[in-house]
């Protein structure tokens, strides 16, 4: 077992002093430092995050959940199943619109038993209702990280190799029970280039180590619930694309919505094909997304038809999913006292407050610290540069 370095375990050094940061404004308030705190840490994802890596458009995503009896506990409130759940739910939103094109599963750990909560699928509808419903899951017994993997192989090893393969990992045991070696599995992992991460709710548990070194995942532990928030939003973003992934055209299709005429005695009410897997949801329809090659009909978009295989998507999701293959470079940081023009703020047309502005290295406009990060986090596009690029 290799000896982990001293510096990295003094986890205790990043708390040392920290009251010195802290500074009082003429009311004797501390808002305004607790807010330049809170945008520099969002300032330096933006820069972590944003540098020139190609990111992968299609993701395979398994997300395992802890519901052993470890998940009863209450320092997260009411405790913290439902805590992950209510997460979860909004991390299953922010994924799908950030990845519109990719797809995710879920599936429960507990009892030294895994079970899939959802299959793989590109709809959030269907795991956010099965997220409700696991509200009421009993915590009991201890989980299984051998078969919760091996449960997610089983699907992921058949995604083309053009694709992400991801597994995320919540777990709130220090202890596992499995029923075979898991590091022959974490070795089967690696030759599937398989990613896996780990978000720890009580404390780093060894194995998770390995098993996130190893596949190239990573291993953070939450402090609080907003920590445990923001550890789960950077699993939005795509991974980095491996330089041996598979470069391949991917065929698809883009289906317009169809309804048929109500005068029309030729138009019939039909089922649509995604009513196959879920007894759930509207029944008979006039209207749909008709499969360009097989003519099979869907009510949502996006989805891999399930006659003839092909992607149906809508142009407005392979759009959304283009930023991830040109990610918008970071701006530049500068004193604002050091601005020659007007300091406005080019996209909010604010009075630049702060004292640093960010300049866009393309178009050279002046942006402020809120407006930074809205353009990189959910614009993902220099507005300047949209206009000055548009005719006129």
């Amino acid at each position: 077992m290799d000896e982990e370095p001293e510096r990295a375990k003094r986890w205790e050094g990043g708390y040392e002093r920290t009251w010195e940061v802290l500074k009082e404004d003429e009311s004797g308030s501390l808002k305004a430092t607790v807010e330049e705190i809170l945008f520099q840490s969002k300032r330096k994802r933006v820069i972590e995050s944003h540098g020139q890596v190609r990111l992968g458009m299609m993701r395979h995503l398994h997300v395992v959940i802890d519901c052993s009896r470890s998940m009863d506990d209450h320092d997260l409130k009411p405790n913290r199943l439902t805590s992950t759940l209510k997460l979860m739910e909004s991390f299953v939103e922010e994924y799908f619109d950030q990845n519109p094109i990719s797809q995710l599963g879920i599936i429960t750990t507990k009892n030294k038993r895994a079970e899939k909560l959802t299959d793989l699928a590109g709809n959030p509808k269907n795991h956010i209702v099965a997220l409700k419903k696991a509200v009421a899951t009993l915590c009991v017994g201890e989980p299984s990280l051998y078969n919760s993997l091996n449960l997610a192989i089983q699907t992921l090893k058949h995604m083309p190799g053009h694709t992400s393969r991801e597994i995320l990992i919540v777990l709130s045991s220090l202890t596992t029970c499995d029923p075979a070696n898991i590091c022959e599995l974490i070795k089967t992992l690696k030759a599937l280039k398989v990613r896996v991460s780990v978000i720890g709710l009580s404390a780093e548990v060894r194995v998770c180590t390995v098993l996130t070194r190893e596949t190239g995942g990573s291993y953070r532990v939450i402090l609080d619930e907003s920590h445990f928030k923001e550890l789960l939003m950077l699993h939005v973003k795509p991974p980095p694309a491996s330089s041996s992934s598979e470069c391949s055209l991917i065929r698809m299709g883009f289906p317009p919505h169809i309804i048929a005429s109500l005068t029309n005695q030729d138009a019939k009410p039909s089922f649509s094909m995604s009513h196959l897997d879920s007894s759930s949801g509207a029944g008979l329809s006039l209207g749909g997304y008709f499969c360009p090659q097989c003519q099979a009909k869907y009510t949502e978009l996006p989805v891999e038809c399930k006659v003839c295989g092909l992607t149906l998507v809508s142009a407005p999701h392979l759009a959304r999913s283009f930023h991830h293959l040109f990610p918008l470079a970071a701006f530049t940081e500068s004193p604002v006292d050091g601005l020659q023009d007007d300091r406005v703020c080019q996209a909010c047309q604010g009075e630049l407050k702060d004292k640093t502005a960010f300049t866009c290295p393309s178009c050279r406009s002046v942006f402020c610290v809120e407006c930074d990060l809205f353009i990189h986090d959910s614009l993902h596009c220099c507005p300047c540069c949209l206009h000055s690029q548009s005719p006129t």
